[in-house]
């Protein structure tokens, strides 16, 4: 006699076997997509990666971060060149802010502590406002960092606590490595080793204006040739016209032989702006940014044009081109 199943034991396979199956369709669709993603190449479609100057040839270190992350990261550097601070003190500035917020600017912390170094109101360190401001927090960083006698040669746990008061001082070592490679590049001595492939968003419009504001804000007035007046509208041809068309879509910056920091390669000070500019590129809706021989756009990366520059006229080591988007 066949063995009857209660109508309550049929229902729970019958739930079991449609969990099953929508669990092995989701399984599915999932390793689909990865799948595409790296027949395509675009296993990271949003992000940003550095490279070791070796980091080409498949070998050396490599470091993915945010655009959130790089972006603030490229302002902690700006900061510290434009105050005279060398590479190795950048170096510290990044690894205390990958330890204190992982490079994010967040609002919260342990008790009052804000911002990318969880620095505190109540410690002196300024107000709330002023420590959300990644200019001003990482200002102050390198102000109570230059009081440290001989932090360059100290170890990076020893430096960073002697700024930070932690109560985990030792946590700042396993950051070093990522922090000297963002250094290295940020400060311009490897270059074209930073990439960032920004979302295509068209939320906000891009503005010259803004580009050229938060320049100055992280490197100082000096970065910019003063303003010359405005020229007057041609009218009686296309050429001024287009001319200053092109002008409003292109953030020209001067590549000047000496820095605050004391370095006279002027190479290193333009990939130190080129790398400003890729890292901030979500931010600022850039498109395209050349400097000495090499272009940069938004989805592929670096690549060799030569002398060629966003506008075609060329574009070599006295100034780096900043394109932006449409």
């Amino acid at each position: 006699m066949p063995r009857k199943v209660s109508p309550a034991r049929r229902h729970t396979r019958r739930s079991r076997l449609l969990r099953f199956t929508a669990a092995f369709g989701v399984l599915a669709a999932l390793g689909g997509y990865l799948t595409v993603q790296y027949v395509s190449g675009s296993r990271f479609t949003e992000g940003c990666t550095v490279e070791s100057a070796d980091g080409s040839a498949g070998q050396g270190r490599t470091y993915r971060l945010s655009p959130e992350q790089a972006s603030n990261a490229a302002t902690i550097s700006a900061v510290g060149t434009s105050r005279g601070m060398p590479e190795r003190a950048v170096t510290i500035a990044l690894a205390t802010a990958l330890q204190e917020s992982a490079l994010r600017n967040i609002e919260h912390g342990d008790r009052d502590s804000l911002g990318l170094f969880q620095q505190r109101p109540s410690q002196g360190w300024g107000t709330e406002q002023q420590i959300l401001d990644p200019v001003y927090s990482a200002g102050e960083f390198y102000r109570h960092l230059a009081e440290v006698p001989g932090y360059s040669r100290l170890p990076l746990t020893v430096a960073a606590q002697r700024v930070q008061r932690s109560g985990f001082p030792q946590a700042y070592a396993k950051h070093e490595p990522d922090a000297a490679l963002l250094a290295a590049a940020l400060t311009g001595r490897t270059p074209a080793t930073l990439n960032c492939t920004p979302p295509r968003t068209t939320a906000a419009k891009a503005d010259a204006a803004k580009v050229r504001a938060e320049l100055v804000r992280a490197f100082g007035k000096d970065v910019l040739p003063a303003e010359r007046p405005s020229a007057k509208r041609d009218d009686k041809g296309a050429a001024g016209a287009s001319a200053t068309a092109t002008a409003t879509r292109t953030v020209s910056v001067p590549v000047r032989a000496a820095r605050a920091s004391g370095d006279d390669d002027p190479s290193r000070r333009g990939w130190e702006l080129a790398h400003w500019a890729v890292a901030r590129s979500e931010a600022l809706h850039l498109e395209e940014v050349a400097y000495a021989g090499r272009l940069w756009k938004a989805g592929d990366g670096w690549r060799t044009v030569g002398t060629g520059g966003t506008d075609g006229k060329g574009s070599g080591t006295t100034e780096v081109r900043m394109g932006l988007a449409p």
